[in-house]
């Protein structure tokens, strides 16, 4: 059954809109008209730098799960294998980090030792803090527990003073701990989507606006090279003012033929602007749905699908608006993003996510500074509806620290090197400056599947979009290597580091006993590794068929 199939029977008001084709291609590299991923490059001389903007920033649920030793532990997997470097959280300021509280005449009591331990171990990791300050201790709150079983604070608060001197106090304790120039490295992102008035903010965009300002201006008065900037939005919108144009015309409603563009960000911008803010970096979440949150029960039923292309769409259209804005140099940092916002979408532990994350990734090349996956681990309690080992939780590691193919891409893609040789849709190939060794990636998403990945509510629907799709044929062709050059051809697929289907076949333990549990790690690493040689001419020829949802990553030795 295609994936095409599939979606029109579990969703409604789905639209398609046609693939915008593939991205620009070295001379020589082309896709067949039969689908075949064709690529071909001299892999000598001087070619331009490719930054690995993907694995910048990684996130995680909220600041306490970070104090946990599972979490720790794939912290450092994720650090170790994927390379990320940045690791973002809510609830820095939440109760339970016991940051904050007042005495009987309501004079503020600062305690930092959670936050010491967390940051300490993350760095000690190798892995930084992009801060989001957020959200208000109970006694600067306005309006108490409005989201999350752990109650969070999403509100603004109620003594802009209190809460400007709150983050002094923080940011001046990392410096006195950290140093001022490690403190540099880091980002302060002000608050978490709160355009969500529902869940993260109950306030109005100028409250916000407000609350940017005092914090910004608070930061930069301790250091002005301190890194700041907003807002933080979720999520993309059909642009209402195409929607009304093209409502107006009478032509039939197509969700995928009318614009869509970020919430916030102009209006944001201007007022900085207005207001002379510094502005260093601009943030969103550009999930490819137009639903922002879910919670379980099939929340996303009646919403409007959107194009697999999407999220590259929706990453030039924000790199124009920034080129355009009275802030052309600031950074774009897109803070989170996923298949879905979904917490229990079966997807995310899919093959076919694999896929997903390689083409949307390797297709936005050069849009965007950070693309931040949400998030590393399954050690993330936003919902406690999440009691299956594999339920579909947002981690590229499961909480019984079994990997997924998710984090097999984000491992492949950190194989890469620095310098972009040729590329074409379904494949690229790199190499490191300074080895001169050679890597390719190959992912095939089926293309005759023009949407984003669906959500799903079972593991069998789930099961069902990775047994769909086309098979593509690979034909790869290097020259310039070295005579005999030996490479690692490592493929995975719906066999090989497949952690859920290793979980079905063992029969869905819930949860795997001490034996299982190691078995399934295992099972889940088990991606199938050849080895091939180029001849003695310095030539690799590559020819191979590449199943639907596969990566493979070819690798110089």
């Amino acid at each position: 059954m295609c994936l095409g199939g599939l979606l029109s029977s579990l969703f409604v008001n789905v639209y398609a809109r046609q693939n915008d084709g593939p991205v620009p291609a070295s001379p020589g590299n082309a896709n067949e008209s039969d689908g075949t991923i064709r690529i071909s490059a001299d892999v000598r001389g001087t070619h331009k730098p490719l930054v690995h903007y993907w694995s910048s920033v990684v996130g995680a649920g909220r600041a306490n799960e970070g104090l946990r030793a599972t979490w720790q532990e794939e912290l450092e997997t994720a650090h170790r294998y994927a390379g990320f470097r940045y690791v973002r959280f809510h609830g820095l300021f939440h109760d339970d980090m016991f940051v904050y509280r007042e005495d009987k005449n309501g004079e503020p009591i600062y305690n930092f030792q959670y936050i010491d331990d967390l940051f300490d171990r993350m760095l000690a990791t190798g892995v930084r803090p992009f801060v989001e300050l957020s959200f208000v201790p109970s006694e600067l709150a306005i309006v108490k527990n409005t989201t999350f079983w752990w109650h969070a604070n999403g509100s603004p608060p109620n003594d802009y003073n209190k809460w400007a001197d709150l983050v002094r106090h923080t940011v001046e304790h990392w410096v006195a701990r950290y140093g001022i120039d490690e403190v540099r490295t880091w980002y302060f992102e002000v608050w978490n989507e709160p355009n969500l008035t529902d869940s993260f903010f109950r306030g109005t965009q100028q409250q916000y606006f407000e609350l940017y300002k005092i914090t910004a201006q608070t930061i930069k008065a301790i250091d002005p090279d301190l890194r700041v900037g907003g807002p933080a939005t979720s999520n993309f919108h059909i642009d209402e003012d195409a929607l009304k144009a093209a409502q107006a015309s009478g032509k039939p409603f197509d969700a995928m033929s009318i614009p869509w563009k970020p919430i916030w960000i102009n209006e944001f911008l201007s007022y900085c602007k207005a207001q002379n803010l510094p502005v260093d970096f601009v943030s969103t979440h550009p999930y490819p749905q137009d639903f922002a949150i879910d919670e379980p029960g099939g929340a996303t039923q009646g919403h409007f699908r959107r194009s697999i292309n999407s999220t590259r769409d929706d990453l030039r259209t924000l790199r124009k608006m920034i080129d355009a804005s009275p802030y052309p140099h600031a950074e774009i940092q897109l803070t989170e993003w996923n298949s879905s916002p979904s917490p229990v979408d079966h997807t995310h532990d899919s093959l076919a996510a694999a896929s997903f994350i390689a083409k949307t990734n390797l297709e936005s090349i050069g849009l965007v500074d950070s693309l931040s996956y949400w998030v590393f681990t399954d050690v993330f309690e936003e919902n406690r509806k999440t009691d299956s080992v594999f339920h579909g939780g947002f981690g590229l590691i499961n909480y019984q620290q079994i990997v997924k193919p998710a984090f097999h891409a984000y491992r492949m893609m950190n194989e890469l090197g620095d310098e972009l040789v040729a590329q074409t849709e379904g494949a690229i190939v790199t190499r490191d400056h300074l080895s001169g060794r050679v890597s390719a990636l190959v992912y095939n998403y089926p293309v005759e599947e023009k949407i984003s990945l669906p959500v799903t509510d079972t593991v069998e629907e789930a099961d069902a979009i990775d047994a769909s799709g086309s098979a593509r044929k690979l034909q790869l062709h290097l020259e310039g290597l070295p005579a005999n050059a030996s490479f690692l051809v490592e493929t995975l697929d719906r066999k090989h580091g497949n952690a859920v289907a290793a979980w079905e076949q063992m029969g869905k333990p819930e949860p795997p006993n001490p034996a299982q549990t190691k078995t399934l790690r295992e099972a889940a690493w088990n991606t199938k590794k050849e080895f091939i040689r180029a001849d003695n001419q310095g030539n690799l020829d590559v020819q191979r068929p590449i199943d639907a949802w596969s990566l493979v990553l070819l690798k110089q030795l």
